[in-house]
């Protein structure tokens, strides 16, 4: 981890995988940390065998510790839109279930009303063909997925879900890999 400042901010997001979204979310400026976990269910079931049961309540989230004088909470948001289809509810692509919702946790009243009309400014762009239905709640606790989780895709490029699904997604953001 880098050597992080004392003035640092927690960013919680789901928006399908977590390996797709921490793959992202890491190569940002002003990220000091992406780790993979869930959020929003049952705290005595939280490892990833149970949470892919789509039984548990909770959401694959990546939680993001930032610099917000490199990187603001908005940026942070305007990424999570782009990185994700907010319009299909409990799915990405081919990962389907409630584990794979679209979900903004947030750590204070500030992020929540900055959720809440970054969704109303997306929603109102016209840049999806259906309504947003991304979820906006408070950040409970946060726990962290087993560490054969964490920088997943750096870690297994060559396996058939990095190559097929997150290869081609940091591709289409501009992310030389």
């Amino acid at each position: 981890m880098t050597e992080s400042p004392s003035n640092t901010e927690l960013a919680t997001l789901g928006a399908g995988c977590f390996w797709c979204v921490e793959a992202v979310l890491s190569r940002l400026d002003g990220v000091l940390e992406a780790r993979s976990g869930f959020m929003g269910g049952d705290p005595a079931r939280t490892s990833y065998r149970e949470v892919c049961t789509g039984t548990t309540g909770h959401a694959e989230v990546v939680q993001v510790r930032f610099d917000p004088t490199r990187i603001s909470y908005d940026e942070l948001l305007s990424w999570f839109w782009r990185l994700h289809d907010p319009t299909t509810r409990d799915r990405q692509g081919n990962d389907v279930g409630p584990q794979y919702r679209s979900v903004i946790f947030t750590h204070s009243a500030e992020q929540e009303q900055a959720a809440k009309a970054s969704r109303d400014a997306a929603e109102a762009s016209g840049s999806f063909a259906g309504p947003i239905v991304t979820e906006i709640a408070a950040a409970g606790a946060f726990h962290p997925a087993e560490e054969e989780h964490d920088d997943y895709y750096a870690r297994n490029k060559d396996q058939g879900y990095c190559r097929m699904v997150i290869a081609p997604k940091l591709e289409k953001l501009g992310f030389d890999d």
